[in-house]
């Protein structure tokens, strides 16, 4: 079983950066896919970026310029900064994990508040 722990989430004002990190129980290379998402209150859990075996990253237009999704290997784990963030970026963070087979994995989400 597939196992995500997220961390680094925490108040932060506006205009402050964080950088979340998600540490996989196993290699982040058997995954075809990474990604962060994020859910606020009385809202659906939407993409904010992800990154696809090969390299090829996405990023959603509202942390477009702002966000950054990275890994590291050897620690088997995948991190996502934000620079600049807005009352409207306080949500649950969630990182996902696509096997090859189609499975997804979540973790138990980590809480960013933006607020002054």
């Amino acid at each position: 079983q597939v196992q995500l722990v997220e961390s680094g989430g925490g108040l932060v004002q506006p205009g402050g950066s964080l950088r979340l990190s998600c540490v996989a129980s196993g290699s982040i290379l058997s995954f075809n896919a990474m990604g962060w998402y994020r859910q606020a209150p009385r809202k659906v859990r939407e993409l904010v970026a992800r990154m696809v075996r090969g390299g090829k990253i996405d990023y959603v237009d509202f942390v477009k310029g702002r966000g950054t999704i990275s890994r590291d290997i050897a620690k088997n784990t995948v991190y996502l900064e934000i620079d600049n963030l807005k009352p409207e970026d306080t949500a649950v963070y969630y990182c996902n994990a696509e096997s090859p087979n189609g499975l997804r994995f979540w973790g138990q989400g980590t809480q960013v508040t933006v607020s002054s």
